[in-house]
């Protein structure tokens, strides 16, 4: 990785529409990590501590309803296992290791918090036991910060570049 992933601005839209996302108002929003093909958001990117003074580890939080439903259906039929062997790949784990210190500099940039200094997300770096954790950073990052990550796209049957948005949850790119 050559630097920092970008981080959207998140506009009032971008916070009504993750609210009806995830059943809740947000908390500590720092900006938006990645969209939809609609420019609904898809990744939020929260704040390693919260304006009630908590730390959040999950820096970045999938927000996406088919992402989230994506990554679900990948947990419950056996593929976090099926990545978690992969692990025993030599250039996967030491790309998961390094998606993990690529992870903490991201959060860390916005926050050093000692509560969860050294805690990534998704059992990075050596276990893998949360898809949406570690689909949410790689939709962040970009492709080649987490394989884990990369491989449960690839897997999923839902992709960011073909609109899954409610007609009313789209964003501004698509009428």
């Amino acid at each position: 990785m050559t630097g920092r992933p970008a981080i959207d601005p998140a506009s009032e839209r971008d916070l009504e529409i993750m609210a009806a996302q995830l059943g809740r108002s947000m908390r500590g929003v720092l900006g938006i990590g990645a969209r939809c093909a609609c420019g609904a958001p898809t990744v939020v990117v929260t704040s390693p501590r919260l304006p009630d003074g908590s730390p959040f580890p999950t820096f970045y939080y999938l927000t996406h309803p088919a992402a989230t439903a994506a990554a679900s259906r990948l947990e419950a039929d056996g593929t976090m296992a099926q990545l978690q062997e992969r692990l025993a790949e030599p250039a996967i784990a030491e790309g998961y290791a390094a998606a993990h210190r690529a992870y903490l500099a991201d959060r860390e940039a916005h926050g050093a918090v000692d509560e969860i200094a050294g805690v990534s997300a998704g059992g990075m770096p050596t276990r893998v036991k949360c898809l949406h954790a570690v689909l949410a950073h790689s939709l962040a990052a970009g492709p080649g910060v987490n394989p884990i990550g990369d491989l449960t796209l690839e897997l999923a049957d839902w992709s960011p570049a073909v609109c899954a948005c409610a007609p009313d949850a789209r964003g501004s790119a698509e009428g």
